[in-house]
């Protein structure tokens, strides 16, 4: 066994590793058997299964079509059961525990309020059950011996005329469990600049939003997100590849966006799994977040959509280890990126990179070189002879 195999974290040690989640989708989080009860409890028929396990593989398999618009169809079923605020509460509270269970520490977990009202509910009573199912799954967790903070964030849909009245709901919201704005949805043929007037709100409001950007379309997308709209954060922003040439020698070359976005230290919510799933990236070693980590891009590692790709964070870190070598240095770095580029207040993002991240990756190196202590070969022992 090599120095670099025993230093690569264990499937064991990355779950307990504190771990930030910036780009979760609640309504792509599900818990097959929960969809299944709440199918059953909202008279909901159009389920393609009703076995928990099956209904699982079918939502992973629908979703690896490689196609952006085929993998958002499969939110057509975990919307419709979510329609309630009894669902959304328990769906809520459920994704809490769920990250809190697999070493979440803080998480942003966005939801399009507008997509749950087919039953009557206001989007103030959306936002607030989804805000009381958050707090019961943290404490939840808590009686369970994990530590987690979750945030919402409210999406607008882009194919859609609700972003302004969606982005003044997280505005009042804001000091309530809101976090910020985001904007989802196919991104072809539905530009970020349709919805101009919101971001400007927002701005005015000096609140905080991320976009969906540089997924399943280019750069013009990304451009139009941070130089029109002013986007804080880049939800996947995985495109911009395409704005970096590496030569045949290896020496890189970075175009005007790419060196902006490098420069500005501007975030990019990179979902791996998700983004092999849209067609985005072709494989895990062809995925750019191994070019764009040399290049000290300001990365962030995410789920996008724990049902739908089967995922949680644990996984996505277990490709990455294991195709890109990362150690527990580089899932720290991906961790206090992330927890940097948060939408809590700077003290408080502050007090979880020092309290919490560093010194829970601190005691896991420290549990590796107490496991190889003493394991030197006699031979290989310097000799006491001077």
């Amino acid at each position: 066994m090599t120095s670099e195999t025993t230093n690569l974290p264990t499937s064991e040690q990355i779950r307990r590793a504190p771990k930030v989640l910036l780009h979760d989708h609640l309504d792509g989080g599900l818990r097959p058997a929960t969809v299944v009860d709440l199918a059953r409890e909202t008279g909901y028929d159009g389920l393609p299964e009703t076995d928990p396990e099956k209904l699982g593989i079918w939502f992973r398999e629908a979703a690896d079509s490689g196609s952006l618009e085929r993998y958002l169809e499969t939110f057509a079923h975990t919307c419709a059961v979510m329609q309630t605020r009894d669902a959304l509460a328990r769906v809520a509270a459920e994704c809490a525990e769920d990250l809190a269970a697999d070493g979440v520490v803080y998480a942003e977990v966005r939801y399009a309020p507008e997509q749950h009202l087919e039953k009557g509910l206001t989007l103030e009573e959306v936002v607030e059950a989804v805000n009381e199912g958050f707090r019961e799954g943290e404490r939840r967790a808590r009686a369970n011996g994990h530590r987690i903070r979750v945030g919402a964030l409210l999406t607008a849909m882009r194919h859609a005329a609700r972003a302004l009245e969606i982005a003044e709901l997280a505005n009042r919201y804001r000091d309530f469990g809101v976090v910020g704005f985001d904007i989802a949805g196919a991104e072809a043929g539905y530009p970020p600049t349709r919805h101009l007037d919101a971001f400007e709100y927002l701005k005015r409001e000096n609140n905080h939003f991320t976009i969906h950007a540089g997924e399943a379309f280019g750069l013009p997308s990304i451009w139009q997100a941070l130089q029109w709209c002013g986007a804080d954060r880049l939800g996947h922003g995985v495109r911009i590849i395409d704005d970096i040439e590496v030569a045949d020698d290896g020496s890189v070359t970075l175009g005007r966006l790419a060196s902006y976005v490098r420069d500005k230290r501007i975030p990019l919510e990179m979902c791996p799994t998700s983004n092999l799933q849209t067609g985005a990236a072709s494989s895990y070693a062809e995925h750019p977040i191994g070019l764009l980590r040399r290049l000290q891009f300001r990365l962030t590692v995410n789920t996008d959509n724990r049902l739908m790709s089967g995922t949680d964070m644990s996984r996505e870190f277990e490709h990455l280890v294991k195709t890109f070598r990362y150690t527990l240095d580089d899932m720290q770095w991906f961790t206090v990126n992330a927890m940097k580029s948060a939408f809590i207040p700077f003290d408080e993002r502050l007090a979880m990179i020092n309290d919490v991240i560093k010194p829970g990756y601190a005691e896991l190196r420290a549990e590796w070189l107490f496991r190889h202590a003493g394991t030197t070969p006699a031979s290989s022992r310097p000799s006491d002879s001077v």
